[in-house]
């Protein structure tokens, strides 16, 4: 009988530690969603004073357009990166799943870094977005954000190697969710 009680208790405590990892990944997720969306109300109040202060609404018109479709870039490879770290860890062996996961990670971070570097250009004129003005920061830095979420990939990577069967690919099947998909970027300029 304190065997069956020992196991069920090992049991329990391995899937506690399993799942605590795990779901930092939906964490990290979350917050590189919100620092991603955030950055377009940013940036379009910044064009905006640009634009009154220049006197040329194509400012503000032209930068909302090419804002839009930057970030519809980094919105399309943030649910590819998501759907691709799941697979990685789903469908390879451990050591291609580590390889798997270092390649679609290097490629988001590119996009991010190449997104940041739009919107410093584009915010430029009178001083880069957060330069001139201390009351608007910019939180929002692609290294950092690809480093913890892919930090947090591989250690659901090692924690997801005790879950078994279906149990393993439904889990990460909760990551390419709809929650987790950037916000359409028209629903961001209000």
């Amino acid at each position: 009988m304190k065997r069956y009680t020992l196991f069920s208790v090992l049991m329990l405590l391995i899937f506690n530690v399993t799942s605590a990892q795990t779901s930092s990944v939906f964490g990290s997720v979350a917050e590189a969603k919100s620092k991603i969306e955030r950055t377009v109300p940013l940036v379009v109040e910044h064009l905006k004073k640009i634009s009154e202060s220049q006197n040329d609404n194509s400012i503000l018109t032209n930068g909302t357009t090419a804002l839009k479709k930057e970030y519809d870039a980094v919105a399309l490879e943030f649910d590819l990166y998501r759907g691709n770290m799941a697979s990685c860890i789903v469908n390879k062996s451990s050591k291609k799943a580590s390889k798997c996961m270092n390649y679609h990670t290097l490629y988001f971070r590119n996009t991010l870094g190449n997104y940041d570097n739009f919107i410093n250009y584009l915010t430029k004129k009178n001083g880069y977005l957060g330069v001139e003005d201390d009351s608007v920061k910019k939180d929002f830095k692609p290294t950092e954000i690809a480093t913890k979420i892919d930090t947090d990939f591989t250690a659901a990577s090692k924690a997801a190697g005790k879950l078994r069967g279906t149990a393993k690919a439904s889990y990460f099947e909760q990551v390419k969710s709809e929650d987790f998909k950037l916000a359409p970027f028209d629903t961001l300029l209000n």
